[in-house]
């Protein structure tokens, strides 16, 4: 995960390289807030909600907030009643603009890898998640903090957001999943274009290209989030799954080998309880009431 930083004070020529990322180092005497990644659940326990917690740095992400990002990825993945689960971003300005370069500033090369691997189990992990989990983007996302966003199942957002890998400003090849995901997600001479030019994509084109599933007025993010969240939790949870799972392990197969994933999910799910109930709940004109996986 990367980000970047405003250029050095006692940079001899001025410079407009980095106005259009709007952000900089966090100051060095705001307090941190504690701690660095919330998870909240609603009420029923089938939504979780993790928020990038770091307002006062753009929720710019250092090793401690990756590794407690990891252990709540993990705690969602073994907790059987959450069906679907949101990441977010604390405040109104950023969903995250990658890593915190002011803590990567005096790393030795051996820390700095240690970190790197610590940072890719996060992303794996959350690539990994079976539940379903999609990204509301409240602002900025840059570097790791789009490929966040990128990893999960699908993004919708503000209105006010954008979208930026600008490793190659700062010298980096961009290396948590952004070359991989863009291409896929975007036309890939766009994604190249964000990939080598640094240049943010705001929410309306990604909305048009279709990074983003949805635009919401800032207000009505996190709402809207809720909605989407409920609808997937009211699903059967198994069958939610298994579609999860056929679509990404279909991805790039040949036609008949991603139809035979699919297949084998279809007939999963066709000897389910939960298809017994979904059908008796609607050939009694009621909800139907789908338990949680036993795994």
């Amino acid at each position: 995960m990367t980000d970047i930083t405003a250029p050095p004070a006692t940079s001899a020529v001025p410079t407009d390289r980095w106005r259009a990322l709007d952000f900089g180092p966090p100051a060095a005497d705001v307090a941190e807030t504690e701690p660095p990644v919330l998870l909240d659940y609603t009420p029923d326990g089938r939504v979780a909600v993790i928020t990038l917690n770091r307002p006062h740095a753009d929720n710019a992400i250092t090793t401690e907030m990756g590794e407690l990002l990891t252990e709540v990825l993990e705690t969602i993945a073994v907790r059987a009643a959450v069906r679907v689960a949101v990441i977010t971003g604390a405040g109104d300005r950023a969903f995250s603009v990658g890593s915190d370069l002011r803590q990567r500033k005096n790393m030795t090369k051996e820390q700095w890898l240690r970190q790197r691997q610590d940072f890719d189990r996060t992303l794996y992990t959350l690539r990994e998640l079976r539940k379903p989990v999609f990204a509301a983007v409240n602002g900025i996302a840059y570097g790791g903090g789009s490929e966040i966003a990128q990893s999960t199942d699908f993004i919708i957002a503000s209105r006010t957001a954008s979208f930026g890998q600008p490793e190659a400003m700062i010298g980096l090849a961009a290396g948590g999943g952004s070359p991989v995901f863009l291409p896929r997600l975007l036309p890939p001479g766009r994604a190249l274009q964000m990939l080598m030019t640094g240049e943010p994509l705001p929410a309306a084109e990604a909305h048009r290209l279709g990074l983003v599933n949805e635009l919401c007025d800032p207000e009505q993010l996190l709402p809207r989030a809720h909605e989407i969240a409920a609808t997937i939790a009211a699903n059967s949870p198994t069958a939610v799954q298994a579609v999860k799972r056929a679509v990404r392990m279909g991805e790039g197969q040949p036609i008949e080998q991603a139809i035979a994933i699919m297949m084998e999910a279809h007939w999963r799910s066709a000897v389910h309880p939960d298809r017994v109930e979904g059908i008796a709940a609607f050939n009694e004109n009621r909800d139907p009431h789908f338990a949680d996986p036993d795994y």
